[in-house]
C-alpha cells in the first residue's frame, strides 16, 4: 500500500477563515428561483411562498451569504421591475438564458428569504444595460433608512426598515462576449470606477467586488484584471474570479482541477499585487471566488421564451463530488486572500440541491463535501506539510495526489482535517502529526467513496452517494493513521482536551 505523512504545526497559520467562503447564488435562471426556492403553490410553501423544504436543505448547509440576482442575468435585469404590487409587475425577456422573467420574486422577496435562510445577500448590481445612476438609486432603495425617493418607496411597498445589503458586484463577467452590452476591459473598469463612487457615497459602509476575468482561458486574461484593478484600486475592496471544471474523458485530469484553481488565485494574486506596487498602495487586495463549481457547460439546452425552463440540471456523480471537495481544500488553503467564495449556483441550475416541481427535494452527491467543510471548516485554517506522491494527467502534468486542508477552531476546540485521494487504482496509508495543539481525540471519521464513480442520487435512490461514518476509537493523541481509499473524500474531526 502506498504511504504519505502530513505534518500540521500550530504556528503555520494561513490565516483565520471568512465565513463568506462557502458562500452561494440564486439567479433568475431556469428554475433555481420559480420551483427552486419560490414556489407558492407547493405543499411545503410558507405565507410568502418560499419553499421550507428548500430552506431546511439550504440550512443545513450553513450558507452565510448569497449572490444575487445573477450572474449573466444581471447584465440585461431592472431592478425597479421586480418591486411594488406583484399584478403590477411586468413580463420580460431574459436575454441572458431567452427565457421568460415575470418578475414575480425580486430584491424584497429575496431580501425576505435570505433572513428566513439565516443567510446574507451579495447583491449585483447592472453595468451591462444599466447605469451608474441606476445602480446608485438600488442602493439607496435598499439601503436608506428613509427621507428619500427610493428609499420611502421601499417603505411603500411595506419594508419600513432598510435591507442593509453589505456586498454589492460591479456587474458580472462584462469581459464576455455572451454579456448583454458587453465591454471592453477599459470601458468597463472606466464605469465601475464612477459605480463605486456613487455606491459608496450612498452607503460608505458596504462592500464593492469589481469584476475580474470571467476565466483563465479568455484571451484578456489577465490584462483584463490588471486594467480594471489599475483604474478602480483605491475604490473597490474585491476582484471576483469565476472558475468552472467538467469531466472530458480524462479521470486524473479532473480530479486535479484543485491545482488548476490554486494556479488560477495565485495569478489573480499576483496582478493585484502587481497594481498595488504601481499604485505605491498600502491596500492588499482581496478576491472573491463568487462563481465555481462543476458544470457541464456542453450540455446546456435553452429552450427559447419559456417561464422558468430546466436548465443546466446537472446531476452531480461521486466523481463530481470528489472534485467539489478538492476545490474547497484550494479555495480553504487560500483565505489569506480569498476572503469570499459562490457556489454556483444553491437550487436546480447547476446546484447541489434538485426540487421537482410540486415534490420533493433532492441532495446531489456534491451537497455532502460542501456541507462538511461549510459546517465544520471554521475558525483558521494552518499550512500541512505533505510528502505524497504524483498523479500524471494529460492537462495539469504532474500532481500531488493527495488535496489536504486543516483548520482549527478556538471557539469550540475542534480541528478538522479534509483530505482527497485522487489515486485511481490505490489505497493510501497517512500518517498525521499534528503539532503544538496538545492532545487530541479523534471524535469522528467520514468517508466519500465507491467503485462507481458515476453513481449518482435520484429521487428514487437518493442516498445512493453519501459519507459513510467509520468507527473511531477513543485514542487520545498527537499522531494518527488512516487508511484513504483509492478516489475518495474524508473528513476527521478532533477535539482538543
Amino acid at each position: 500500500m502506498k504511504q504519505a505523512k502530513c505534518i500540521v504545526n500550530k504556528h503555520f497559520k494561513i490565516a483565520d477563515i471568512d465565513e463568506r467562503i462557502y458562500g452561494s447564488f440564486i439567479e433568475h435562471m431556469g428554475r433555481a428561483v420559480y420551483t427552486g426556492i419560490y414556489e407558492p403553490e407547493h405543499q411545503t410553501a410558507d405565507e410568502q411562498g418560499f419553499r421550507k423544504d428548500v430552506i431546511e436543505a439550504v440550512n443545513e448547509l450553513n450558507v452565510p451569504i448569497v449572490r444575487y440576482p445573477g450572474g449573466n442575468f444581471v447584465s440585461g435585469y431592472d431592478w425597479k421591475d421586480g418591486i411594488g404590487p406583484k399584478e403590477q409587475r411586468p413580463t420580460r425577456l431574459d436575454y441572458a438564458w431567452l427565457s421568460i422573467e415575470n418578475n414575480q420574486f425580486g430584491i424584497n422577496e429575496f431580501a425576505d428569504w435570505s433572513r428566513k435562510a439565516n443567510t446574507q445577500g451579495m447583491i449585483a448590481v447592472n453595468l451591462g444595460s444599466g447605469t451608474p445612476q441606476e445602480a446608485g438609486y438600488f442602493a439607496e432603495y435598499c439601503n436608506i433608512d428613509k427621507g428619500t425617493y427610493w428609499s420611502d418607496k421601499r417603505r411603500e411597498h411595506g419594508y419600513e426598515q432598510p435591507h442593509n445589503f453589505k456586498v454589492w458586484c460591479l456587474g458580472n463577467e462584462m469581459d464576455g462576449p455572451w454579456q448583454t452590452c458587453a465591454l471592453t476591459a477599459q470601458e468597463y473598469a472606466n464605469k465601475a470606477r464612477e459605480t463605486a463612487k456613487i455606491l459608496k457615497w450612498v452607503d460608505p459602509n458596504i462592500e464593492l467586488v469589481a469584476c475580474g476575468s470571467s476565466s483563465k482561458e479568455m484571451d484578456t486574461f489577465p490584462e483584463w484584471d490588471r486594467t480594471v484593478l489599475e483604474a478602480c484600486y483605491e475604490h473597490v475592496d474585491y476582484i471576483s474570479l469565476h472558475r468552472y471544471y467538467e469531466y472530458e474523458q480524462d479521470k486524473a485530469s479532473f480530479l486535479a482541477a484543485y491545482h488548476d484553481l490554486d494556479d488560477f488565485i495565485h495569478t489573480i494574486k499576483s496582478t493585484a499585487d502587481y497594481v498595488k506596487a504601481k499604485n505605491r498602495s498600502d491596500k492588499v487586495m482581496m478576491l472573491s471566488l463568487d462563481e465555481w463549481n462543476v458544470w457541464y457547460i456542453k450540455h446546456m439546452d435553452t429552450k427559447r421564451w419559456q417561464w422558468a425552463p430546466a436548465i443546466a440540471e446537472d446531476v452531480y456523480s461521486l466523481m463530481d463530488a470528489l472534485v467539489v471537495g478538492g476545490l474547497l481544500t484550494t479555495i480553504v488553503n487560500n483565505a489569506d486572500r480569498v476572503k469570499m467564495a459562490c457556489l454556483a449556483q444553491l437550487v436546480n441550475a447547476l446546484a447541489p440541491i434538485h426540487t421537482a416541481p410540486n415534490g420533493g427535494v433532492l441532495k446531489h452527491a456534491t451537497y455532502y463535501p460542501f456541507q462538511q467543510v461549510s459546517r465544520y471548516g471554521r475558525g483558521s485554517v494552518y499550512r500541512n506539510m505533505v510528502v505524497c506522491g504524483e498523479v500524471e494527467t494529460d492537462k495539469y502534468g504532474n500532481v500531488p495526489e493527495l488535496a489536504t486542508v486543516t483548520t482549527y477552531d478556538e471557539s469550540n476546540n475542534e480541528m478538522a482535517f479534509f483530505v482527497l485521494n485522487t489515486n485511481l487504482e490505490q489505497d493510501i496509508t497517512l500518517d498525521l502529526q499534528i503539532e503544538e495543539f496538545g492532545e487530541l481525540q479523534l471524535i469522528e471519521q467520514q468517508v466519500l467513496t465507491g467503485e462507481d464513480l458515476f453513481a449518482v442520487n435520484s429521487f428514487e435512490s437518493p442516498q445512493n452517494v453519501k459519507p459513510v461514518s467509520i468507527d473511531v476509537t477513543s485514542k487520545t493523541d498527537t499522531q494518527f493513521q488512516f487508511i484513504l481509499p483509492k478516489t475518495s473524500w474524508t473528513m476527521l474531526r478532533f477535539k482538543q482536551l
